[in-house]
């Protein structure tokens, strides 16, 4: 997993509530078993037009958006199913952080699985994050995650608040596999202890 230390990035303002994870990769997509390739397709339905063309009114689409990597929503964003593919079609078109009012609990989990930030804040702080937006062409923000705070370049400085075990994990690039590999040492001397022999 790609580890996440700081990061600044133009932001793409979605100002949708009740973003469900089908919205953010269709149900038609999940029959891949790998993480990867899934970002062509995210957002399939308010990115394409029934022809296949570029819907120009989305978000995604318009070209001052355009390696947009922080994505900005309203509440319940990731609500619906609880597919991780969902953050994984969101990391793989390039996004590293979303901030929110509020996410959907499993989607939030599996976010920091696989080493996207989700970001909670308050819907004034919110609203202010979409102002800027609308007032900066080509809005950036700069996400700390080492020193737990979000800026930008016009005098916004806030306070990120992450749990210390899930900054730990993004910090350091570990999903749940690469922390049981951190034991090996200790599994393979218990599995010794107990006459387990690997071929």
């Amino acid at each position: 997993m790609k580890a996440f230390t700081q990061h600044t990035g133009l932001v793409l303002p979605m100002d949708r509530s009740n973003v469900d994870t089908d919205q953010i990769i269709p149900k038609q997509f999940l029959k891949r078993i790998e993480r990867t390739g899934f970002g062509q397709f995210l957002f399939f339905d308010w990115r394409f037009l029934e022809d296949g063309s570029d819907n120009p009114d989305f978000e995604l689409n318009r070209p001052e958006y355009a390696g947009a990597t922080i994505l900005l929503a309203r509440r319940n964003f990731g609500c619906g199913s609880s597919r991780e593919h969902a953050p994984w079609a969101l990391a793989d078109h390039g996004f590293r952080a979303i901030l929110a009012p509020s996410f959907a609990d499993i989607f939030f989990n599996n976010c920091f699985k696989n080493g996207l930030l989700p970001i909670v804040f308050d819907e004034p702080t919110i609203d202010d994050l979409f102002a800027r937006c609308a007032g900066y062409p080509g809005y950036e923000l700069t996400i700390d995650l080492e020193n737990r705070m979000v800026c930008d370049a016009h005098g916004l400085l806030l306070s990120l608040q992450v749990d210390d075990y899930r900054r730990h994990c993004l910090l350091n690039g570990l999903d749940d596999i690469a922390l049981t590999l951190a034991h090996e040492p200790d599994i393979a001397a218990y599995e010794r202890s107990r006459g387990i022999v690997h071929s």
